[in-house]
């Protein structure tokens, strides 16, 4: 059942923009964008092509310096223009609302943004589910906790309170968007509202991920064909006997280390900020390659 009526959802996609810090590194890797668009074609957009309740809008941001056979690709990609282009070197939270009011044309009362990475799947009830949440006079950031990390290794059934497939909903007298901070954060400045059920995104992992890994415990694709079409069908089945080593063994080990990883990021992003946590990854990038080197903070004088 849908909730109100007078909603804007629109889906936010940062596709190749320039950035700094951290990511650089790994989008400046060979052949990044040509496995980035594949991924896309893939995945990402027939997942969106397959909503039982379509969004209003989705805009997808591209660098302006987009090499041409990139271009071309998104112009034949998008022939029944599910999606709004957007070419900019940057998009500050005016740009954004201005993108957002110039692609709807006309507005309701209540803006929904949700943010989609470019390489990621919705299960087909997706928005569905988000438009079950009925709108407040202020903001709220919506997660759908549970959902599927996809690898050359398998399907594994993941939950996660605060994913990076958040949403915003938001009175457009005041709106704010789910780009307003980080996305498990969203949290510092406004209520949240999460909705469990059966899995409603799912990741991929592969090699020029910039920060996803395995999550969660083992299951069937079988399981969940039918809320991804398409998207699991050259998922290899496991065996009962991977299935068991996976639950016993090393789905423990996962949630430890992640439970781990969650604490620590957390007490990064909120002492050092946005550049600080950027430099410390770019520092542990470098120092799995060379464990010898020493962080500036390790310096002593």
């Amino acid at each position: 059942m849908l909730g109100s009526p007078d909603i804007d959802h629109v889906l936010l996609t940062r596709f190749n923009l320039p950035t700094e810090g951290y990511e650089t590194l790994i989008r400046a890797k060979q052949g990044w964008l040509q496995e980035r668009i594949d991924l896309f074609e893939r995945y990402c957009l027939p997942s969106v092509r397959s909503q039982t309740v379509r969004p209003s809008k989705w805009i997808i941001y591209f660098d302006p310096e987009s090499p041409a056979w990139l271009v071309d690709r998104i112009s034949t990609i998008n022939h029944d223009k599910v999606f709004s282009p957007i070419f900019r070197t940057a998009v500050t939270r005016a740009d954004l609302l201005h993108d957002l009011e110039i692609c709807l044309s006309r507005r309701n009362r209540f803006l929904l943004t949700t943010n989609l990475d470019n390489d990621d799947a919705l299960a087909s009830n997706f928005v569905e589910q988000l438009r079950t949440v009925v709108p407040c006079d202020g903001s709220l950031a919506i997660y759908l906790i549970n959902g599927l990390i996809r690898s050359t290794k398998g399907v594994y059934a993941h939950s996660d309170v605060n994913n990076a497939f958040c949403s915003v909903l938001t009175p457009w007298t005041d709106p704010t968007t789910c780009w307003a901070d980080w996305h498990n954060l969203l949290g510092r400045t406004m209520p949240v509202v999460r909705l469990s059920g059966a899995p409603a995104w799912m990741q991929m992992v592969h090699g020029k991920n910039v920060s996803n890994r395995v999550h969660g415990r083992q299951v069937s694709p079988a399981l969940y064909a039918a809320s991804f079409p398409g998207l699991l069908a050259d998922a290899a089945p496991p065996t009962s006997g991977q299935l068991m080593a996976d639950h016993v063994l090393l789905a423990p080990v996962r949630q430890v280390r992640d439970e781990a990883r969650g604490i620590a990021k957390s007490v990064i992003q909120l002492a050092r900020g946005r550049d600080g946590t950027d430099k410390f990854k770019i520092w542990m990038s470098a120092k799995a390659k060379n464990p010898f080197m020493r962080h500036e903070s390790e310096n002593r004088y």
